[in-house]
């Protein structure tokens, strides 16, 4: 028996998500003017395509759809090959703050859900008080 809900979990592989896209961003963003620097970016839809093409369930009534997939994904980084400065830069600043700006957001959402979970399992400890 489990103390705490897999949401938890699941909000704090999002957090780890944005975390590594962070770095990633940051990184490209440093190295906007080093010649032949290739943009990072972290591939997270393809592990999650292939967890749950793996993952497995337990079915309790045959008409149940039968699906696969567990196990943990690892969040690539990859270069990106393409090349928008004269140099061989393949940063495109633009982008890069966008992205930044977008994962800001989805990182605050995260963290605010957790502190809400974190405040529910606070009022139960307290006895609804």
């Amino acid at each position: 028996m489990s103390l705490f809900s897999s949401t938890i979990q699941s909000l704090e592989n999002g957090l780890n998500y944005s975390s590594a896209k962070q770095k990633a961003i940051s990184q490209n963003i440093a190295n906007v003017d080093t010649p032949n620097y290739k943009a990072k970016t972290v591939s997270f839809k393809e592990q999650l395509n292939a967890s749950i093409s793996t993952m497995e369930a337990n079915r309790t009534n045959p008409r149940h759809f039968e699906f696969s997939g567990s196990g943990k994904g690892t969040l690539n980084i990859r270069n990106n090959p393409f090349q928008y400065n004269h140099n061989g830069n393949g940063v495109d600043i633009d982008k890069e703050m966008s992205e930044m700006a977008s994962n800001q957001i989805y990182f605050n959402a995260l963290s605010d859900r957790m502190n809400g979970k974190f405040n529910s399992l606070k009022t139960v400890i307290r006895g609804g008080k």
